[in-house]
């Protein structure tokens, strides 16, 4: 399939992209959205189709007769059986089976017969966005793209909504930006061929929890061991992380079966109680072959540093900010040992693990099995039984339960036993929250509650979707700020086939007070030697987030002193000044400050990259 480009095209890991539909209108439209070194991709007809910077590795595209496909990332499909698929294709709905079918993390973009169809990831690490530009819809993989070409600015309103914490599903998917829409993750975005039409068909749903652990365990390793080869086998130098936790443990094994040669990274935590560093040591001694590279714990950065500086163009707040400098602190001299992906254990936590939720309904299903677990949970956890009792009673449907929550915002933060039986955190704000923002946010929590529907009728469920959503919004932005630093970043257990595989499994198997991570020791028995399967605990990296808070509280200070939400009405900066003062203020060492920092910085950036956003996105 031709293309035009000014260049071969960004860094890896950086793919980006306006879509068009097939007519003529669409074709001057798109003309605004070229900008030097952008690339163009044509439909069959040699109007514009695709707009954006990606690298040739990146992009892999097919044509027959009127029908065009192009998957976009990391996707381990050749062209000729892409050119298959588009040879036969005479339905666009035809393509769920595909998008269900193909390992790896990519968008899915489709033409056909004037028809288009674009999709991202279940997982929501890849999202779609469209708006009405001059009368056509225009579809992208960033938010702001669209706002530039609307000439549209950050919805207040929106920004208030930001400040809850945590924003609940489904408030966390609707853009801050004016005019611009966002597409669920599990639904395609189809505009009909007069480029105005548009509707949106669901192509993916939760698999119902049925496997055992035995029947889904070989599943889950299967489907990991093709979410890593997929990064690796084009071979060359591929870094991992190796945490000692059983998730980077696991992905840096089975890197180190491909053809590419492994730099193993560790970075020990500043606590002396943190025993990561014993179990990397223990992990790297399996793995002769594997160059170890272990960094100094004191030179690695604190939580809330660099707040002041950030400058990456987001198309949202987000509170990976905080620990944006330590992600992407180590890449550069990764990139200098050679390496030109960094592999992640991010996602094993959402997928291997589970919500105790589940444990809500298995008490009314399985009685006697859910109460022994139950008193597991219990001791673990220290749950006292009073609220267990209230937590397990509570049988509120999901909008009842968003209506309750938009009705006690200033409330102190519930007991973790009722948000852990529960449908999640409910919403808070705190006292440095406007009034006016606090009707705001309530306003929107109404609103959404009254059709609100969870992403699973169980609760369990239900908490593990929505968390694995809210990771990677997190997740899709440090990608792009470690694409920008020299080397991309991969977390192959957010790749839509292992989390279907790892949902398949019975929640009463995978989560159990009596085992750590049970489905990952058994996927990953042959795979990781039995010593390193026996860990039961993680590091939580406290001392770094309290050491951060007292050590950066001049940067805190400044950030409030000309503040944007302050401006905006939204907060009030006297009482946020006082915090930054007293970093040791009971509560702040439970990220109630996060959402918050989170919308100031986007807030500072987006005035400091007007210039620059012009000249950097399709």
């Amino acid at each position: 399939m031709p293309e035009t480009h000014a260049s071969a095209g960004p860094g890896r890991g950086d793919a980006h992209f306006a879509v068009f539909p097939d007519c003529a209108d669409a074709a001057v439209v798109a003309r605004s959205f070229a900008h030097p070194g952008t690339r163009t991709l044509p439909h069959p007809s040699g109007r514009p189709w695709l707009i954006g910077r990606w690298h040739d590795e990146e992009i892999v595209t097919a044509r027959a007769g009127t029908a065009a496909l192009a998957a976009v990332g990391c996707c381990p499909v050749d062209a000729a059986e892409l050119e298959h698929r588009a040879a036969r294709l005479r339905d666009l709905a035809e393509l769920d089976a595909l998008a269900r079918t193909l390992p790896g993390s990519f968008h899915l973009v489709a033409a056909l017969d004037g028809r288009l169809r674009f999709q991202g990831t279940a997982s929501g690490l890849r999202l779609v966005f469209h708006a009405t530009v001059d009368g056509v819809q225009v579809a992208a993989t960033s938010a702001d793209v669209l706002a530039a070409e609307l000439g549209a600015g950050p919805d207040e309103e929106q920004l208030a909504v930001r400040l809850l914490w945590p924003v609940p599903h489904p408030l966390a998917e609707t853009p801050v930006w004016r005019g611009v829409h966002a597409v669920s993750p599990w639904e395609a975005l189809l505009v009909g061929p007069d480029g105005r039409s548009v509707r949106r068909s669901r192509w993916w749903a939760p698999p119902e929890p049925t496997r055992s652990l035995a029947d889904g365990a070989p599943a889950v390793r299967e489907a990991l061991t093709d979410a890593v080869d997929a990064r690796t086998r084009q071979g060359g130098v591929v870094s991992s992380d190796l945490s000692g936790g059983l998730d980077s443990t696991s992905v840096c094994f089975l890197a180190a079966r491909s053809p590419a040669r492994i730099l193993a990274a560790t970075w020990p935590g500043r606590d002396p109680a943190d025993t990561d560093l014993y179990w990397a040591e223990k992990a790297a001694g399996f793995l002769p072959e594997v160059e170890h590279v272990v960094w100094d714990a004191q030179a690695s950065p604190l939580v809330y540093t660099d707040l002041l500086d950030i400058d990456d163009l987001l198309d949202e707040p987000t509170i990976g900010v905080m620990d944006r400098s330590r992600v992407l602190h180590h890449l550069p001299a990764l990139a200098a040992r050679g390496s030109r992906l960094h592999l992640t254990g991010i996602g094993g936590d959402h997928v291997a693990w589970c919500s105790e939720a589940y444990y809500h309904r298995l008490l009314r299903t399985r009685p006697l099995f859910a109460l022994r677990q139950l008193r597991g949970f219990r001791a673990l956890w220290e749950w006292p039984l009073g609220g267990t009792v209230r937590a397990l009673a509570d049988s509120r449907p999901y909008g009842k339960w968003l209506a309750d929550g938009a009705r006690r915002l200033r409330d102190p933060l519930p007991p973790p036993v009722s948000s852990g039986l529960g449908w999640g955190v409910p919403p808070r704000l705190f006292d440095w929250v406007t009034p006016e923002a606090e009707r705001t946010a309530r306003r929107a929590l109404c609103e959404a509650a009254a059709t609100a529907e969870p992403l699973h009728p169980d609760r369990g469920l239900h908490s593990d979707l929505e968390q694995i959503h809210s990771c990677t919004r997190i997740i899709r932005q440090w990608d792009r700020m470690a694409a920008r630093a020299g080397v991309p970043m991969a977390s192959p257990f957010f790749d839509d086939r292992v989390i279907e595989t790892s949902l398949a499994v019975r929640p009463s198997e995978r989560v159990t007070p009596w085992r750590y991570k049970p489905l990952l020791t058994a996927a990953m028995q042959g795979v990781v030697p039995e010593e390193c399967l026996r860990r039961s605990d993680k590091a939580q990296a406290a001392m770094d987030a309290s050491d951060g808070l007292r050590e950066h509280r001049a940067d805190l200070l400044t950030l409030w002193e000309d503040s944007e939400l302050e401006r905006l009405g939204l907060v009030d900066g006297r009482k946020l000044r006082r915090l930054a003062r007293r970093p040791a203020t009971p509560g702040l060492g439970d990220a109630i400050l996060y959402s918050t920092i989170a919308a100031e910085v986007w807030l500072r950036g987006l005035s400091r990259g007007k210039g620059a956003r012009t000249s950097a996105r399709p």
